[in-house]
C-alpha cells in the first residue's frame, strides 16, 4: 500500500503524473476557449501559463541552485516560509565590484 504523503520515486509514475498535468491544462484551456472564443482571452491564458511556469522555475531551480544551494523546498508553502523567515542580515551583495572603483 502506498501512502499519499510518500514521495513519488517510480519514473513511470512521475512521467504519468506529468502527462496527466499536461492533459488537465490542455482540457482546461480548450474548455475556456470554447466558452469564450476570443484571441485576447487566449493570449492572456498563454501569458498566465508562461508566467506561472517561470515562477515555479524561479522558486525551485533558481533559488536552490543560485541563491541558497543549501536549502531544499518540498512545495510552494515551504518556499513561502523560506521567504518570510530567511535571515536578511547574512545576504551578500552579488553585484561584482570593478577593480578601479573605490569600495
Amino acid at each position: 500500500m502506498v501512502r499519499l504523503t510518500q514521495d513519488l520515486t517510480s519514473s513511470k509514475w512521475i512521467y504519468t503524473k506529468g502527462i496527466l498535468f499536461l492533459l488537465i491544462s490542455m482540457i482546461s484551456l480548450s474548455l475556456i476557449i470554447i466558452q469564450v472564443p476570443r484571441w485576447d482571452i487566449f493570449a492572456l491564458l498563454m501569458l498566465c501559463v508562461w508566467a506561472s511556469c517561470r515562477t515555479y522555475y524561479f522558486a525551485f531551480y533558481v533559488i536552490q541552485n543560485y541563491v541558497d544551494p543549501g536549502f531544499r523546498f518540498s512545495g510552494l508553502i515551504d518556499f513561502g516560509r523560506y521567504l518570510l523567515t530567511r535571515n536578511h542580515s547574512t545576504e551578500v551583495d552579488d553585484i561584482p565590484q570593478c577593480e578601479d572603483q573605490p569600495r
